[in-house]
């Protein structure tokens, strides 16, 4: 590596990295935004409703995507991403200075979604730039090995704000840091930005756009010619749903989804979930660039083929085996004691309302509410019309009731009662006993989930950069790749949460990924061609 290409490579991939960790702090804090910006919500519909405003970032990736590709393929890679950056920095810092929903109100969430859609936008410019910029300067054999620095700068930038989250927490107490202390994360930021800046003003213009600008060979509507034009169409359409949609649900759920389902679905602490996914991703991080040295030696192909099918096949097993290690009291107590919500199927509803404009009230509604606060799997029977809703905890028979009801408070107070004792004489606990976790075991299993991400993740750079022609790459490879994580991969964890609370079990999210990756599978093992011999430095 020489001097001119370390020198990019460091100041393209720290700065991806900071920029990422602007965009997954939030994330890391999504129980806390719950509380925080929309307390006027039941707490399910509250959790699904931060994890849907950091979807929202996601969701407005490929816009991003279309306005800075465009940008980077007509003025130039370098001042394009250098935009990017001070975009995303200036929206984090702003949201650690916004107002609560007890102070202001929904104007509190309105703020909070408008500042995650500009870091979505920043971040949709960000990656198609930064890819491109690195690809064009190193040499061909080494293409995979270079990019994959870009790749990991994600799953880098996950674990900082993971760092920093734990550190901030660790100088406070729990009341604090949940009252106020969860601002320093977004407050650091500004930090990161001015070096980041500063990195990237050192660096000169891809070689590749500077000679394509001397000869004449730019495109002059990217836009155009990269989507309108059925040649170029058909391989943005075959990088989407043969490439990017798999290699983000495969990333998404084994990094941040899993952080997700030891916090909220396990009951694992937040400090010791936090810990347990930085030792996973410390394990699996390296692989991406073992991955995309590999890539430059058998193809891209065939390793993000076997990221999809890995984790497809493997999905299921894994996560019932974090269960197993994070939380044998709550898979003991679902063997010995398992729990039913027997109802009228017509009076459950799926309990997500944001906007807050209903009540579940009904017996059914009121039953898996409260077992879904718990963190408690459950499986449902059907009643028939107008039958109140029932909770089997083992042999234990705990009636729910209609929330409108007369006599709804005093019925309340029984039924929390009725159910805390079944509970508890079935042994669920209430969370996950610290002393019973086998920590290398869980972080072990996270470091696979990992390890599959890498192998989806590390190439793909190469691969997108060698699919498009250098006068409409940014442009081309950034709107396949943002739609892929930022809708397919991005809406994710709300997804999956959701299913959850809708059906009882705590695996059934897990389908979501596994047939993405499945189709993702079958679509790039049929007609995606291999790149790694691909000559990139020209203009058609």
């Amino acid at each position: 590596m020489t001097t001119e290409e370390r020198k990019v490579i460091f100041a393209s991939s720290l700065g991806t990295m900071f920029e990422w960790y602007d965009f997954f702090v939030y994330g890391a804090l999504a129980a806390i935004f719950s509380k925080q910006f929309f307390a006027g919500v039941n707490d399910t519909a509250a959790f699904i409703f931060a994890l849907l405003v950091f979807a929202a970032g996601f969701a407005v990736r490929p816009f991003g995507a279309l306005v800075f590709g465009r940008l980077g393929d007509l003025v130039g890679r370098k001042h394009t991403f250098l935009v990017t950056i001070i975009v995303m920095g200036a929206a984090t810092f702003l949201v650690g200075l916004l107002p609560t929903y007890s102070s202001v109100g929904i104007l509190a969430p309105a703020l909070l979604v408008l500042l995650r859609m500009l870091q979505g936008l920043a971040i949709g410019g960000e990656y198609g730039g930064a890819a491109t910029y690195v690809a064009e300067h190193v040499p061909s054999e080494r293409r995979g090995a270079y990019t994959s620095w870009i790749q990991m700068t994600a799953t880098a930038g996950l674990f900082l704000s993971l760092l920093v989250i734990m550190t901030c927490r660790s100088l406070m107490p729990v009341e604090a840091f949940d009252s106020w202390g969860w601002r320093l994360p977004f407050l650091i930021s500004a930090l990161l930005l001015g070096v980041s800046v500063w990195i990237r003003l050192q660096l000169d213009e891809s070689p590749v756009f500077k000679r394509m600008q001397e000869e004449g060979k730019g495109s002059k509507a990217p836009l155009r010619d990269s989507f309108a034009k059925w040649s170029n169409l058909k391989i943005v359409l075959l990088a989407l749903f043969g490439l990017s949609m798999g290699e983000a649900v495969v990333w998404y759920t084994g990094q941040f989804y899993a952080l997700i389902f030891l916090t909220q679905v396990i009951k694992v602490e937040p400090q010791t979930a936090n810990l347990l996914v930085a030792g996973g991703l410390v394990i699996g991080t390296p692989f991406f660039v073992i991955y995309g040295w590999f890539s430059d030696r058998i193809g891209r192909k065939p390793i993000i083929m076997a990221g999809c099918l890995l984790a497809a096949l493997t999905y299921m097993p894994i996560f019932h085996a974090i269960t197993h290690f994070a939380n044998p009291a709550l898979e003991r107590a679902q063997e010995t004691a398992p729990v039913t919500v027997s109802a009228d199927p017509a009076e459950c509803s799926l309990q997500f309302n944001p906007v807050g404009t209903s009540a579940f009230t009904s017996s059914c509604d009121v039953a898996k509410t409260a077992l879904v606060k718990r963190g408690v799997p459950y499986s449902n029977i059907a009643l028939p019309a107008g039958a109140a809703a029932q909770i089997h905890v083992g042999g234990a028979l705990v009636p729910s009731y209609e929330a409108t009801a007369a006599g709804a408070k005093e019925k309340a107070v029984a039924f929390e009662a009725a159910l805390t004792a079944a509970l508890a004489q079935a042994r669920y606990p209430a969370k996950a006993d610290p002393t019973e976790i086998n920590a290398p075991m869980v972080v072990l299993l996270i470091g696979l989930l990992v390890i599959f991400a890498a192998l989806t993740y590390g190439p793909i750079a190469a691969m997108l950069v060698e699919l498009f022609p250098a006068r409409i790459r940014y442009s081309s490879l950034s709107l396949p790749y943002h739609i892929g994580n930022g809708w397919f991969g991005g809406f994710m964890p709300p997804i999956a949460f959701a299913v959850i609370a809708a059906t009882g079990n705590i695996y059934s999210g897990l389908w979501y990924p596994i047939v993405i990756a499945g189709i993702c599978f079958v679509v790039g093992v049929l007609f995606l061609p291999e790149t790694k011999d691909r000559e990139i430095h020209h203009g058609v």
